[in-house]
């Protein structure tokens, strides 16, 4: 994986870093004095387009304009004009609402193919926060064009498109970043630095966790059909993926439970969580991944599962090589079709033995990385994070700062940073996010074919002896979607 290298990503000593960040403060006071690409010699902010704005698009919307960007441009197969007063104030359009209340002048369009066409010379960047199915298209779409793409995680549907994502932000030189918010965390970043430095060892294994799904997943067969309301554009919400009847129960949430449009609890929760261990550890493409499940069927994500990824001996791992263990979804649970939802009979889920946090009470989510030497407990949500060492610390070096510390801890900030020049790239960046989640999708296709070791071949991008399931690394597209990259 090549290394980001950005002003600050190099070893820097703590005076410098110090003199470094002041500086980069100092500057944050003239943060709209920028030239964009279409500014054509004025002095104006980066103009950015949000595609997917309800729910967290809403919140990447508003955090992005809080950074510096001009909301010029809206897409959503939402229409808010044409909802009732009564569709109005259901919990899952009230974001479509407000966002385009509060962006009056932003232009709107339902399908972001016509927004481009339109709007593409006086486009900057882009958000995509959309359901998982589309992420690839928009942002493929926008990188080609030169536009810096924010993009929510799980970076794509497949494994394929996260491997082309990859190589367009590179071929086209933008700015991007994915919606792991986490990864600009200060305590995030320390704890990568810790790891490396061999505050733990050489690194074994680490396992991460949490309780979700907490969507309706584990179904055989699609809801009934109903009739698609007014303000919906169901054609282009559907977009590159297989062809469903409408149903409320599909969106505009519960598609995280459809293998066609979302990617499960893993693919949802594992950019988050699986991040902190991955990113310490950079242990490049693994070579097998084996999954277990419950409650999975063909067309809908499993109730819980486990998966284990296996990578061979790499800068920061034991020679021995290094498991990656996940755990999702109550182990009690079911669902029920009457009211669409996952029924959990108990409290308890999927999570690895008690003994792995040496006592500690485990939480809902969390991650554990174990080395040679002792062991690391970590919650992204917190600043808290605990040592467990098997030998007398009192002697190990403490690391001096060699990751760039976000502006104010925030990852909009941080790609506002990239895209006006004040850095070379956010964290997040594809090319660090693009092989993480090609590594979170082989779990997603793992957990599809359960109890069997998938061996990977990561230069061919294909699993070895089972061409069965190349349809699953690279999906077909429906009419009209089709995308071709130069690989």
């Amino acid at each position: 994986m090549k290394e980001n290298k950005s002003i600050l990503s190099t070893r820097i000593s703590r005076r410098q870093f110090g003199k470094v960040s002041a500086a980069a403060m100092a500057s944050s006071a003239f943060s709209f004095s920028i030239l964009p690409s279409h500014a054509r010699g004025r002095l104006t902010k980066p103009t950015v387009v949000g595609i997917g704005t309800g729910g967290k698009g809403r919140v990447d919307i508003t955090h992005c304009e809080e950074a510096g960007f001009d909301v010029v441009g809206l897409v959503d197969t939402a229409d808010a004009t044409k909802m009732s007063s009564v569709d109005m104030e259901n919990r899952r359009l009230k974001g479509v609402v407000e966002t385009r209340s509060q962006y009056p002048d932003a232009k709107f369009f339902t399908d972001y193919r016509e927004m481009f066409e339109k709007m593409g010379d006086k486009v900057d960047a882009v958000i995509v926060s959309t359901p998982d199915h589309h992420h690839f298209h928009a942002s493929a779409m926008a990188m080609e064009r030169g536009k810096h793409v924010y993009c929510q995680k799980p970076l794509t549907h497949g494994v394929w498109e996260a491997r082309m994502m990859t190589k367009l932000a590179e071929k086209h030189g933008v700015k991007t970043q994915m919606g792991n918010q986490a990864h600009a965390n200060d305590h995030m970043r320390r704890c990568v630095e810790l790891i490396r430095a061999g505050v733990i060892g050489k690194v074994r294994e680490a396992h991460t966790w949490t309780n979700r799904p907490i969507w309706p997943q584990g179904f055989a067969k699609p809801p009934a059909k109903e009739k698609v309301p007014a303000w919906l554009d169901w054609e282009q919400w559907i977009g590159p993926a297989p062809e469903v009847g409408y149903n409320a129960n599909i969106a505009p949430f519960a598609w995280r439970g459809w293998w066609d449009y979302g990617t499960g609890a893993l693919g949802d929760m594992a950019c988050h969580i699986m991040d902190m261990a991955y990113w310490a550890v950079d242990p490049g493409a693994p070579t097998s991944v084996t999954a277990q499940q419950e409650g999975a069927t063909k067309i809908s994500p499993p109730i819980n599962s486990k998966v284990v990824w296996e990578y061979p001996s790499s800068q920061y791992t034991s020679k021995r090589g290094f498991k990656y263990h996940w755990y999702d979804g109550y182990v009690n649970a079911d669902f029920d079709r009457e009211t669409w939802t996952l029924i959990k009979h108990s409290e308890e889920y999927n999570h690895p033995d008690p003994k792995i946090l040496g006592g500690m009470p485990f939480q809902q989510f969390g991650s554990v990385v174990i080395g040679e030497a002792g062991k690391l407990i970590f919650n992204r949500q917190h600043g808290r994070w605990f040592i467990h060492s098997n030998n007398d610390i009192d002697g190990f070096d403490w690391p001096d700062k060699t990751i760039a510390r976000a502006w104010d801890q925030d990852p909009y900030k941080e790609w506002y940073d990239a895209v006006t020049g004040r850095i070379e790239q956010a964290e997040s960046h594809f090319g660090q996010a693009g092989p993480f989640t090609e590594t979170v999708l082989l779990g997603v296709i793992a957990q599809q074919n359960p109890d069997t070791e998938l061996e990977w071949d990561s230069e061919g991008m294909q699993f070895k002896g089972r061409s069965d399931l190349d349809k699953l690394v690279k999906r077909d597209y429906a009419k009209g979607w089709k995308i071709k990259i130069d690989s």
